[in-house]
């Protein structure tokens, strides 16, 4: 298969984290025959400091011309710093999901069994969970009518959800959970908001469609409890996009680090595929950020164009990667290991697992290179 893929690195840790991504599915491609093909493109705060535009037109245009992005992380301490910005990182990437028409948002939360002790919550309470969130992307309040006063001391945000928003995503959460195990979780506020209101009128309408699944419903509130106290009662939780964004964010703590959580943003004819942690600014250029989660978004791709034996690899890799303890200082303090030799463990455990050579205090990469 040939693919031609849109890397936008964006900001901060993005280009490192990317270009391990991009070591996994070349290696990809060099062991199953397919050809990755990465046309390279600003975004976000490194966007605006070349054109004053958060996504030029070209990097639109490219990722409407290619057959699926690879993202980095956006964002930038002197526009998070400063609320008086009237153009920001982030309006690039919500620009980009609506221009693409990405309407759901799909991120798998599971735990790694020799990674169960780095989560900040007991061991009984994660072992064995495993759900995914799917959080609609193109409406709410992240896209609806913004007001502020003159004097500036009173402001709103308005939330607006029509049918057809609620029905897609949906469709999308109930198919997953049929080739799970057939439970869906609608999260809402349904007991305050009109939109919580028309989300369950719609996901109720929709479940017809599904009789194999069971469906229930929690307020968002609730649901952030439930998460923390018994994540393993949970299947597939279909969301609005403001809960969705918090909730999986919550999520993360499970996996014991948020640098381990990949997500694809996919709409009828386009999809993204990014790490859901920001640009940890802090880390940047130091080799020190974890590259797992764009490592996992770029086998989520691979997944999305049914290459499902060359993603299995990709999780294989990644297993072993922290089975080894080949990993970087956020999932082990006194790790040797940064951001590159993590993603060259991966890529050369693809090109040939008999070439890895293990020591206690030492992982040799052996004879392959990737570039």
């Amino acid at each position: 298969m040939n693919l031609k893929i849109a890397a936008l690195a964006g900001d901060g840790i993005g280009p490192e984290v990317i270009l391990q991504a991009k070591k996994a599915l070349h290696a990809i491609g060099l062991v199953f025959d397919h050809e990755f093909v990465f046309e390279d493109a600003f975004v976000g705060a490194i966007a605006i400091e070349k054109t004053g535009n958060p996504l030029p037109e070209q990097t639109l245009n490219l990722c409407l011309n290619t057959d699926a992005v690879l993202f980095g992380a956006i964002g930038d301490p002197k526009y998070d710093n400063n609320p008086d910005a009237k153009v920001r990182p982030e309006q690039g990437l919500l620009k980009l999901r609506k221009s693409l028409g990405l309407f759901a948002n799909i991120r798998p939360i599971k735990p790694y069994a020799s990674l169960l002790n780095s989560s900040p919550l007991k061991k009984e309470i994660i072992q064995g969970a495993d759900f995914i969130i799917f959080r609609e992307l193109t409406g709410g309040v992240y896209f609806g009518e913004k007001k502020l006063n003159e004097a500036g001391t009173i402001a709103s945000d308005l939330c607006e959800y029509s049918e057809e928003e609620i029905t897609r995503v949906s469709h999308l959460a109930f198919k997953s959970a049929q080739n799970r195990r057939k439970k869906l979780t609608m999260v809402d506020k349904a007991n305050v908001l009109e939109t919580s209101r028309l989300w369950r009128r719609v996901v109720k309408k929709v479940s017809e469609n599904y009789s194999d699944v069971a469906l229930d419903f929690l307020f968002v509130d609730n649901a952030a409890m439930q998460i923390i106290l018994n994540p393993r009662q949970f299947d597939v939780l279909l969301t609005e996009n403001l809960f969705g964004d918090i909730l999986s964010d919550e999520a993360s703590v499970i996996t014991g680090s948020i640098g381990l959580l990949a997500s694809a943003s996919l709409g009828k004819t386009n999809a993204l595929f990014e790490p859901i942690h920001g640009s940890y600014p802090q880390a940047t250029g130091k080799n020190i950020a974890n590259p797992i989660a764009s490592i996992l978004s770029a086998a989520m791709l691979l997944e999305y164009f049914g290459l499902n034996k060359e993603a299995k690899k990709v999780y294989e890799a990644v297993e072993k990667a922290i089975e080894y303890n080949v990993v970087t200082e956020d999932l082990n303090t006194d790790s040797k290991f940064g951001t590159n030799e993590v993603g060259d463990f991966v890529a050369n455990f693809i090109l040939s697992k008999d070439d890895l050579y293990f020591k206690i205090d030492n992982i040799k990469i052996g004879q392959s290179t990737i570039v």
